[in-house]
């Protein structure tokens, strides 16, 4: 179905906390005769509520932003608006996001470096009810799907690992033994793929298991 012969335009919100992100989206949108754009936001939080209550058919969505995260949103978006399609627009491309993302609902997971022109034909897409997700990014999906997932003590504990912390200075931090410690770290190499802790913690920040703090 070509949607330019449609009889109303595709409903579309965006969310980014960058204004000239949105202006620039704002400004193709506008230029589309079976696109309007319904609202603009720069938090997750807001959108949703505005999403639950008003008729929208697809949220274009940035996974960074101060508050809510995106993958929040998703979830929070699937529970209360669970018609309003939902493609993630980011600057990233790491396995764990692109991962998290698809898990909680998405269906479409774009890069910002992508032309208008694509951009644009992803959005008719995704509206019919095509899946979005461009060679690259599906790469990196396949490959995270083909490792077990860690457990929120093992992600704490490689948090540790990343930090230089030793696994004495592991156990004393969360109140265990060491020997529990190392079980855990045998355990994420094993299910990370990886031949030591050094790698585990370079591999988990590199994919985006881990998003270390400054």
């Amino acid at each position: 179905m070509n949607h330019a012969l449609a009889s109303s335009p595709i409903r579309l919100v965006i969310v980014d906390d960058h204004p000239v992100v949105r202006a620039g989206l704002s400004s193709m949108l506008s230029r589309q005769e079976d696109m309007t754009l319904v609202a603009e936001f720069a938090g997750a939080s807001p959108m949703v509520d505005f999403v639950s209550h008003a008729p929208v058919d697809l949220v274009l969505l940035d996974l960074r932003m101060p508050g809510m995260s995106g993958i929040e949103a998703i979830r929070a978006l699937r529970q209360s608006s669970p018609g309003t399609k939902i493609v993630v627009l980011s600057s990233f491309e790491f396995d764990e996001e692109i991962y998290q993302a698809v898990e909680a609902g998405v269906r479409g997971y774009l890069l910002k470096d992508m032309s208008g022109d694509d951009l644009m034909q992803a959005i008719r897409e995704v509206y019919e009810g095509q899946l979005c997700f461009p060679r690259r990014i599906a790469q990196r999906l396949e490959d995270r799907k083909r490792r077990a997932n860690l457990s929120p003590r093992e992600r704490e504990i490689l948090g540790f690992v990343a930090k230089g912390f030793t696994n004495k200075e592991i156990a004393a931090a969360l109140h265990i033994s060491q020997f529990t410690v190392r079980n855990h770290i045998n355990h994420l190499t094993s299910k990370l793929e990886v031949s030591d802790r050094t790698e585990a913690a370079f591999f988990a920040i590199q994919t985006g298991i881990l998003m270390l703090s400054h």
